[in-house]
């Protein structure tokens, strides 16, 4: 399992990249192991605002189907396209290809996330 430095983790499986104000969200590569060949990801639309645990989309597989989870409230700036015609970029590079981009309601909420090393232990213990 591969895990990045510097991004924040929840432990619904969800990445978040810091970017100024601005939040990206993807799947972790643990997420992405566990689901198999990705076959579809259903996205939200630009202006949607979710508070942080909501459900924003649904990623398939071949096996499965699953929510996406925000891991902290934002309103949606930008929901990577590329993924309807390539949904299984998230296969084979899950912390490039991004789902969606969120301003931040409050900056707070990364405190209930983890770091890199709390997400690797979280992942072993669950396991």
């Amino acid at each position: 399992m591969k895990t990045v430095e510097g991004l924040y983790y929840s432990k619904d499986h969800e990445w978040l990249k810091i970017e100024g104000d601005t939040g990206i969200i993807g799947i972790s590569d643990h997420a992405q192991h566990s689901l198999g060949d990705i076959v579809y990801v259903e996205v939200p639309e630009e202006d949607d605002h979710f508070d942080a645990g909501d459900s924003f989309g649904t990623i398939e597989s071949v096996k499965a189907a699953s929510d996406l989870l925000m891991p902290v409230g934002g309103t949606v700036l930008e929901v990577n396209e590329s993924l309807e015609d390539e949904p299984g970029s998230v296969n084979s590079a899950p912390y490039e290809s991004w789902i969606i981009k969120i301003k931040f309601d409050d900056v707070s909420e990364l405190e209930a996330l983890l770091d890199a090393a709390g997400y690797t232990a979280f992942c072993e213990e669950e396991a």
